[in-house]
């Protein structure tokens, strides 16, 4: 079989999105014939090499498969097990190995994407694809246009200067923020500097593919059509789910 590099042969695998793979590597958690590998670029051959993670044998590419799931609050994007916290994965049947697609704080309900395509992820997060995403956010305060006006100049996140691509006011304490950075709590960080004091924050659209009527805690398989949809970030074309 034709060598490939470490990080894409994991994440064919489904052990996680491409940059993830790359993670796990750097950590040392990942071997290829009893022999720590720090390289995502090392060559393997999935067939004849021995790779592992954290000492479990790499299993066979699984069939890929994708869904839509209106994350509930409470829940943590992570793959790992964690005492006293859930995570987004225990919401899923136990039999296939799969991670979600970025992430969503754990005080954040809302579309996210599940899979076991690390190719796929890649796409959908990389800054390059410039997808955009939509949130919807109540506040405790009536919103008035000086909090508009704040909101769309933007704010520090993570040390970086960002703003968010349009700020609408929908109800008296209610607005939609769109951006494509994806910055951790960078809706959070706009909203609450403007001085607003957050009572829910849901992700509402990815790309031109929205969340639609999907109950909080359900989740559902993606046809070809709305994979399309997640990577295309006109609003004219948004896609409704149902």
């Amino acid at each position: 079989m034709e060598q490939k590099r470490l990080s894409k042969v994991l994440a064919s695998a489904g052990i996680a999105s491409r940059r993830g793979a790359e993670e796990l590597i750097f950590a040392g958690k990942v071997t290829v014939n009893g022999k720590v590998v720090l390289k995502p670029e090392t060559h393997v051959d999935p067939v004849k090499d021995d790779v592992r993670i954290e000492d479990q044998r790499l299993g066979d590419e699984q069939k890929k498969v994708y869904y839509i799931l209106n994350k509930p609050t409470g829940f943590i994007c992570s793959n790992k097990p964690m005492e006293r916290k859930k995570i987004v994965i225990d919401l899923f049947p136990p039999d296939t190995r799969l991670f979600s697609v970025g992430r969503l704080d754990r005080d954040t309900t809302g579309l996210l994407l599940v899979t076991n395509d690390g190719h796929f992820a890649q796409k959908v997060i990389h800054p390059r694809s410039n997808i955009e995403k939509e949130y919807l956010v109540k506040t405790r305060e009536e919103i008035c246009h000086e909090h508009l006006k704040h909101i769309s100049k933007g704010a520090f996140v993570d040390g970086v200067f960002v703003r968010p691509i349009s700020v609408r006011k929908m109800r008296r304490g209610t607005i939609k923020v769109i951006v494509k950075e994806g910055r951790k709590r960078e809706v959070r960080v706009f909203v609450q500097k403007a001085g607003l004091t957050i009572l829910s924050l849901s992700r509402i659209r990815i790309g031109s593919l929205s969340l639609g009527q999907l109950p909080e805690g359900a989740y559902r398989e993606m046809n070809e059509r709305e994979k399309e949809a997640v990577l295309k970030s006109k609003k004219s074309d948004t896609l409704k789910s149902i």
